[in-house]
Formats: structure tokens, C-alpha cells, sequence
């Protein structure tokens, strides 16, 4: 059996992952269960799709009531592998380790920072109770090397959606999107789906709006997410006097509408382990400007599926998404490449290699 444990609370890219690999496993015949939060997203989303999963506090790292919890979860239940999806499910993990010895652990990496800024975090990933690394992206796997960590050790499996999942549009949709935000009918839309997190570098884009505002009056930016920073964010865009031309849209359901409203997508991080708002965009088959950060280079080909821009650089992402502004037969071909291409990062080849590895580390 398989245990899945994620402790976050609140549902991005990470949690949309560990379900839909959950999700992939249950369809398939495979013993796998879901760890996670009371009353989290996760327990929420895997209880409207009938999918197993259990509840515990997983209040911090050090939680060593809930890793006993786990342990006696896992003699139970005869598990074998605990597929830990964020650094906190690392740490219980490692602790339930020392309850039930047989246990195998396979940590995931979702971002590109280093490691050795923090002694435990180093600790975590370097100890040899930890049994494979999955790095979801090759820039990943280089940092983590560059950290120390052995070869061996890691293993590159690219984060994946359903690509079929945005590829229709609801023309009624759209049109009360509009009619909602007030985005007049010959604007052109550019938007962005990311947390308010530092390093999505919402300021750098602000300022490229800012600039682009000034030069076009034909222009609605949208951006969709929350996070700790939404209250500096929605201050600095009152500063710059972007008003309603870019509309702060906060947590949204319906990605799938905001994703066909918008014309260009944009993302704008200083560090991106991978970016899979990056891949939907692909899969609705958008015309894509992304900082040349982490890895998303290993998606968006510069023009050929997209276009990259320097990252921290608000003149240099303003001058891409004005290429794109200026050229519609530009955003039609390159979204229509980029479709092509997303394909490479299906959900089901992610469900496939991870499949791989279980098998390889239960031999």
C-alpha cells in the first residue's frame, strides 16, 4: 500500500498533483490512501470524489504524535511506501520512520531552492533514512546535486496535468466574465494564475503593466490567486494607479473561464520549480510569456511555444508581451504549438513513471 501525505491546508499546484496521482493510482487498481489536514482542500476535494483518505493534525514538522499516528497507520494497513509531497510531510515522515523501520520514503521536490540555507532542511533530504528524491524538473535535480545530494539518489519526474482538461471553451462564459468585470469587449486580456507568493515576483509584472497601460488603452490585466502577500500586492498596484485595468481577481474556482478569457498568459517568477499553471495555459492553447527562471525553460521553447523574458527585468517582460499584443497571428501560432508540446507533460505519463519507481523500490 501507498500513503500520500500532504499537510497543506489551502489547494495549489503541489496539492492538484499529489491528487490527481492519488486519483490515477485508486482508477487503476492500486492500494493507495491520502494523509492529509482536517477540514485541508485535499480532504475536501478526495471526499467529493470518493477517493480514500484519513485525517490528522499534522500541525508542524515536529509532530511527533501524528508520525506515531502514521506508523501504526502503516502497520495497519500494511503500507509500504509513504510518498511524502511537501517538506513538512518529509519531516513526519522521517519521524514515523523511527516507529516502523521498514518503511520506504520518497520525498518529492517541487521548488528550486537550495537546501543549505537551513541546517535541518539539509538534514532532511541528505539522511540516508530518505530513499529516493523526485525532482519535478531538471533544474530541480541539478540544484539538489549542486547541494550534495547523490545522483542515485534522484529522480526526474516532470509534474503533469490533464491535458484535455481546458481544450474546450464556454463562449457564454467568457462573455459574463466580461460583463462581470466590466473588461471592455475589444480589450485585449492578459493574465497570470499564481499565488501571492515572493517568488511569482508580482511587483516585476505590475511594473510591466504599468508600462504597457500607458502605451495602450485597449489592455486588462487579471491576475487569479491569493496568498500572505495579496494585502502588499494590492497595495503597490494602488501606488502605480492601475485601477480597474488590472484586476486583482483573487482565489478562483473556475480556472478553466479565466484561462479562455485571457488572450496572453504571463507568469512572472524569479524561482519556478516548474510552474504548472504554465502547462494549463498550454493545454487551452495560449499565446505564453514567461520568465526565463527554474524551470520553465523546460516548457516554454523561446518562439517557439511561447516567448521568454528576463526574469526581475519589468522592461524586458513588457517588451515580450508587446510582441504579442501587436501580433495576433503571433498568439494563434504559438498557442497552437504549445498544445503540441504540453503533451510531453501529461498527468498520465507522471502517473506512469511514478508507477516505475514504486515497483523499482519495492524489488
Amino acid at each position: 500500500m501507498i500513503f500520500h501525505i500532504d499537510t497543506g491546508k489551502t489547494w495549489r499546484g503541489g496539492q492538484q498533483q499529489s491528487f490527481s496521482l492519488h486519483q490515477h493510482l485508486c482508477q487503476n487498481d492500486y492500494n493507495s490512501l491520502m494523509i492529509c489536514k482536517r477540514n485541508s482542500a485535499m480532504s475536501i476535494k478526495c471526499k467529493e470524489n470518493n477517493l480514500p483518505f484519513e485525517c490528522l493534525p499534522l500541525l508542524s514538522e515536529i509532530d511527533i504524535y501524528s508520525a506515531f499516528r502514521l506508523a501504526h497507520l502503516a502497520r495497519k494497513k500494511k503500507a509500504s511506501i509513504f510518498h511524502l509531497h511537501t517538506a513538512h510531510a518529509l519531516s513526519i515522515g522521517l519521524t514515523a520512520k523511527l516507529f516502523y523501520r521498514n518503511l520506504i520514503l520518497i520525498a518529492v521536490r517541487r521548488v528550486d531552492f537550495s537546501i543549505k540555507k537551513s541546517i535541518f532542511s539539509s538534514f532532511k533530504y541528505k539522511t540516508k533514512f530518505l530513499d529516493k528524491i523526485v525532482c519535478v524538473s531538471e533544474n530541480i535535480k541539478n540544484v539538489m546535486i549542486r547541494d550534495g545530494l547523490p545522483f542515485e539518489k534522484l529522480r526526474l519526474i516532470y509534474s503533469g496535468i490533464d491535458i484535455d482538461r481546458y481544450s474546450v471553451q464556454n463562449f457564454t462564459d467568457l462573455a459574463a466574465l466580461r460583463n462581470h468585470y466590466k473588461i471592455p469587449c475589444d480589450n485585449i486580456v492578459i493574465g497570470t494564475i499564481a499565488a501571492f507568493v515572493g517568488h511569482k515576483d508580482y511587483p516585476t509584472l505590475l511594473k510591466a503593466a504599468r508600462i504597457l497601460i500607458n502605451k495602450y488603452k485597449n489592455l486588462t490585466f487579471i491576475a487569479v490567486g491569493d496568498g500572505r502577500l495579496f494585502p502588499e500586492i494590492e497595495k503597490y498596484h494602488k501606488e502605480l494607479e492601475l485601477g480597474n485595468s488590472f484586476i486583482l481577481a483573487g482565489f478562483q474556482t473556475d480556472i478553466k473561464s479565466f484561462l479562455h478569457l485571457f488572450e496572453i498568459f504571463v507568469l512572472s517568477s524569479n524561482k519556478e520549480g516548474l510552474g504548472t499553471s504554465i502547462l494549463d495555459a498550454m493545454s487551452a492553447r495560449k499565446a505564453i510569456v514567461a520568465c526565463n527562471s527554474g524551470g520553465i525553460p523546460e516548457m516554454i521553447k523561446d518562439k517557439e511555444n511561447g516567448l521568454l523574458a528576463e526574469k526581475e527585468n519589468p522592461e524586458d517582460l513588457a517588451e515580450k508581451i508587446e510582441i504579442l499584443i501587436n501580433n495576433e497571428q503571433l498568439r494563434k501560432k504559438l498557442g497552437l504549438q504549445a498544445e503540441i508540446d504540453v503533451k510531453d507533460f501529461s498527468i498520465n505519463k507522471t502517473y506512469m513513471d511514478n508507477v516505475a519507481l514504486y515497483k523499482e523500490m519495492m524489488k
